[in-house]
């Protein structure tokens, strides 16, 4: 049996693992990466010598996923929690707490928004569970509209964005409530009388458990221990260009004939290998577009005067380049111990590529002043690094999921071709982990029935 696998990312490193563990050693899996390195958009670089994650630096701990696969790789002593600091928001030219009990910064109550937010907003959210609610069960707006109406602007610009923005380089603007947030539609569905009733319903029941994990030594060690026990044969710096549905399997340019295809690869991609097969699949996938951003890592001495927090989020309307700021030698404990404090500073959201012209030195210009202005400290580096991510991000817009619906009914029609991807059902590491098994659970069952006397 030979499967090839178009992407060397976290869904397909895990896609490839899988099915070497579903298939067994003689399987021939090839993996086929257009970028020189495996990892997509995880990638652990060197900051003052120490290895540091300039892609997602964190998962959602609370599903078991990304545990559950490095306890089965023996990488349990690579896991790490965060030190339990809170992040900050930066509105109107200063820091305030970041809201508590609010979903996705969609607040639960008016008093978590004191000082973030001026006194007729404080009125309207208080107000909201007494207005009339117009929800229908098929409706799928995006998260500006529903909170703007609901709760004004301001809540949507200071409290909803800065999340938004760092989970997938975008806005309220830009995202979709059924997507984005599928526990609060389905609170609106079920018949909830106004946003208040609705986001309490959603919210997740209070835990003890670290909402968010990490790697000790960066998602390197995962990436690299994926490819190993996956066994496959890779080929990097290397587009695939053509699919084709022949007799006996398929054909993929320029890997040749193969008995299976997962397609692990950014809507785009899918997109146009889907087309000559699957049109209205291809035409789904070309509707999801993608936000690009960069991150900036700088090294300060470790006695810089940093807040005691995890991070600062910045508001929409703000007059600073950075959208966010990771102040990760004090997220994180094992990072703390380092000689080097490190600080992630984050640039671009959708509809906005201006920063990916931007040169290194004016990227680390713009985070170190602007680091400077949100903390009050002398920030003067002693290392730096550039990460661009072109194109990295799916946006999950109004009527992403009858996209998605489109794309794996299509896949479904077909035997021997399956898809993953952070652009289906979740963009963080443990939805990748997720679709990336549930690829390789299909092709291997798909190839099991084939084989079969």
């Amino acid at each position: 049996m030979r499967i090839a696998v178009v992407g060397g990312g976290i869904s397909g490193l895990v896609a490839a693992y899988r099915l070497r563990v579903l298939l067994g050693a003689d399987a021939d899996i090839v993996v086929i990466d257009r970028a020189a390195r495996l990892g997509g958009i995880l990638y652990t670089g060197e900051l003052a010598g120490e290895p540091l994650d300039l892609g997602a630096e964190a998962f959602v701990g609370r599903r078991p996923e990304v545990p559950e696969l490095l306890r089965e790789l023996g990488l349990e002593t690579q896991l790490v929690v965060p030190a339990g600091l809170r992040p900050l928001v930066w509105s109107q030219g200063r820091a305030h707490p970041l809201p508590q009990r609010t979903l996705m910064g969609i607040p639960s109550g008016a008093e978590s928004m004191r000082g973030l937010v001026d006194a007729e907003t404080l009125e309207r959210i208080e107000a909201e569970s007494r207005r009339p609610l117009a929800w229908y069960p098929d409706a799928d707006v995006d998260v500006y509209r529903l909170v703007a109406d609901r709760f004004g602007a301001q809540v949507a610009e200071r409290s909803v964005d800065p999340l938004l923005g760092g989970v997938y380089a975008g806005s309220s603007r830009s995202i979709g409530v059924r997507a984005a947030l599928p526990t609060l539609a389905a609170a609106l569905d079920d018949g909830a009388p106004s946003l208040t009733h609705a986001v309490a319903a959603a919210m997740p029941p209070p835990s003890n458990a670290p909402v968010f994990g990490g790697l000790r030594d960066g998602y390197r060690v995962l990436l690299d221990t994926l490819a190993a026990k996956s066994g496959a044969e890779f080929v990097t710096a290397t587009s695939a260009t053509h699919l084709a549905r022949v007799s006996h399997g398929w054909v993929l340019e320029p890997v040749g004939s193969v008995d299976a295809v997962i397609l692990a690869t950014p809507a785009p991609v899918t997109a146009n290998l889907l087309r000559p097969f699957a049109p209205a699949a291809a035409s789904a996938a070309a509707g999801i577009e993608l936000s690009s951003s960069v991150v900036v890592a700088l090294g300060l001495p470790r006695d810089t005067a940093l807040p005691q927090n995890s991070g600062i989020l910045v508001a929409t309307g703000e007059p600073l380049r950075a959208k966010a700021f990771t102040l990760s030698s004090r997220k994180w404990t094992h990072l703390a111990e380092r000689e080097t404090a490190a600080v992630r500073a984050s640039f671009g959201k959708f509809g906005d590529d201006s920063t990916q012209t931007w040169s290194d030195a004016d990227l680390i210009a713009a985070a170190t002043e602007d680091l400077a202005t949100v903390t009050g400290a002398t920030v003067e580096p002693t290392a730096a690094l550039v990460q661009r991510w072109p194109g990295g991000l799916a946006q999950y817009a109004p009527g992403h999921l009858d996209r998605v619906a489109e794309i794996e009914s299509a896949a479904a029609d077909f035997d021997g071709l399956a898809i993953a991807g952070a652009y289906l059902r979740g963009v963080g590491v443990p939805a990748c982990v997720a679709s990336g098994t549930a690829a390789a659970h299909r092709i291997a069952a798909t190839l099991t029935r084939s084989s079969a006397p």
